[in-house]
């Protein structure tokens, strides 16, 4: 479970800083319903900018939030919804997106709920301790936002071949970078500095593949904003039928746990890259669908929820980011597909993990066969404005996009897509899985075969869904004590 012991003297110096810089921290219950945000809150709100770095934009970490770059408030999640014309599927495939947030990238919710079970009792210092944020790219995003706000210096580690947007949006913030060696696949590269790092106390790490408030986030925050935009779309007979997430740190798929408990028949898939296919067949590799982690299992992911393994060609994903990107890209689903302008336009709200989730999920729906009825779920981590390098890149490497090119990623790409290279898992393919941790926590990172072995034939998660509360009830405590001060 989540650790939340109080550190008083730590705690005070918290709470001095929370004051000196003007920060109040929201609930789960305000980020699940943003009806329960003060109205002083939402006034600040209404004069600032989405990713402005100010404390008020704590209050943004949801997926409700306006679309809109200043001043926006809260509705219905931000989704879309992918036609039949498109997906080559008669099922209803829908995604939320995340370019909404602070930040532009649902991750900024990920690195508030690993830092502030600790910054709210006190195991860590802000005046004393730098924050730690090893990703695969952006984790360390969110976190150094979230760093920033409370004046804490942050240290964000990612892989050297991440998107050359990430390392600008880092410096332009402030953060301290580390660069690892290698693609995203290159997680064993992260920890190894990660571990170097922890060894200094006055470094505190935020390991979101370890960390269960990652997992909780997900579960409270995710899953209800998914289950809220399902009952808002759903139709007479429409059922919940499942949900994909490509894993990287393993925490959108958290979201997963809540819906099965709210629709219990519905089927939940990870999603990975086939260029390293872990999940499906212990697998390694180098691949291009940026955000991933792959080479291990993250601590967090609870396996044995886990339906189906998919895995997508890092080419579908480059190719369709052009397609729906280029001009002629566009023109060709306007034009010769009919799609609605409006309707492609949200396109670009897709970056490249984006765009591999929504592979999956029909993949998905082409497996078991879904109908019109069916609704699958999934996330859309960031948008194209992370990946302008890429397809300045792309562009370079292939040569100007075309109408013919267009027709052919079309055909190819998306109506091309099989049940090939997907596995849906019985028990003890699953426990196949989960034994794969092994090799990176047990081995490498210092948890024991007990630990392991508890975290599948025990109630970790089932305990830790249960936190929420507690950690609200600790929120509360925190900012009154920084109001009366």
């Amino acid at each position: 479970m989540i650790d939340l012991t109080i550190h008083p003297d730590s705690l005070a110096h918290n709470i001095a800083r929370a004051r000196e810089n003007g920060i109040v921290i929201p609930t789960y219950a305000q980020m699940k319903d943003p009806s329960l945000i003060p109205q002083d809150i939402l006034e600040k709100l209404s004069r600032t900018g989405l990713w402005d770095v100010d404390p008020v934009n704590l209050f943004r970490v949801n997926w409700h939030n306006e679309p809109k770059q200043t001043g926006g408030l809260f509705g219905t999640p931000n989704y879309i919804e992918f036609p039949p014309a498109l997906t080559g599927v008669p099922c209803r495939i829908v995604a939320l997106a995340g370019k909404w947030f602070p930040t532009g990238c649902h991750k900024v919710g990920a690195s508030f709920g690993c830092l502030v079970p600790r910054l709210v009792t006190g195991q860590f210092d802000a005046d004393r301790q730098k924050a730690v944020w090893p990703s695969t790219g952006n984790y360390c995003r969110g976190g150094a936002f979230n760093s920033k706000l409370l004046g804490v210096h942050a240290i964000g580690i990612l892989p050297e071949e991440m998107s050359r947007e990430r390392f600008d949006w880092l410096r332009s913030i402030g953060a301290e970078i580390i660069a690892t060696p290698g693609c995203e696949s290159n997680v064993k590269e992260i920890f190894d500095k990660t571990h170097e790092l922890a060894e200094d106390p006055g470094n505190m790490i935020f390991n979101q593949f370890e960390q269960m408030g990652n997992h909780l986030w997900h579960y409270e925050v995710t899953g209800s904003a998914i289950a809220e935009v399902f009952e808002h779309i759903r139709r007479p007979g429409d059922r919940m039928a499942g949900a994909c997430f490509t894993t990287g740190s393993a925490g959108a798929i958290g979201s997963g746990d809540k819906l099965k408990e709210l629709y219990p028949t519905m089927k939940l898939a990870a999603g990975e890259a086939l260029q390293c296919p872990t999940l499906l067949d212990n697998g390694f590799g180098g691949h291009r669908i940026e955000g991933i982690g792959d080479k291990h299992v993250p601590w967090i992911h609870n396996v044995k929820n886990t339906d189906m393994v998919i895995d997508i060609d890092d080419c579908d994903s480059q190719e369709l980011i052009r397609l729906f990107n280029e001009p002629e890209g566009v023109d060709f689903l306007v034009h010769d597909l009919g799609l609605d302008p409006e309707f492609v336009q949200r396109l670009s709200w897709l970056g490249i993990s984006g765009i591999a989730n929504v592979l999956c999920c029909i993949k998905m729906a082409k497996y078991y066969e879904f109908t019109s009825q069916d609704v699958v779920f999934t996330l859309l981590t960031d948008s194209v404005e992370m990946y302008g390098s890429r397809l300045e890149e792309l562009r370079e490497q292939d040569g100007p996009y075309t109408h013919e090119k267009a027709a052919v990623d079309y055909a190819l790409h998306l109506q091309g897509q099989k049940t090939d290279n997907l596995l849906e898992l019985t028990y003890a393919q699953r426990k196949r899985v989960h034994n794969l941790k092994y090799y990176t926590w047990v081995e490498q990172q210092g948890k024991t075969a007990q630990e392991l072995n508890d975290l599948w034939y025990g109630t970790e998660f089932a305990d830790v869904h249960t936190q929420a509360a507690a950690i609200d009830e600790l929120i509360e405590a925190f900012n009154l004590a920084v109001k009366k001060g």
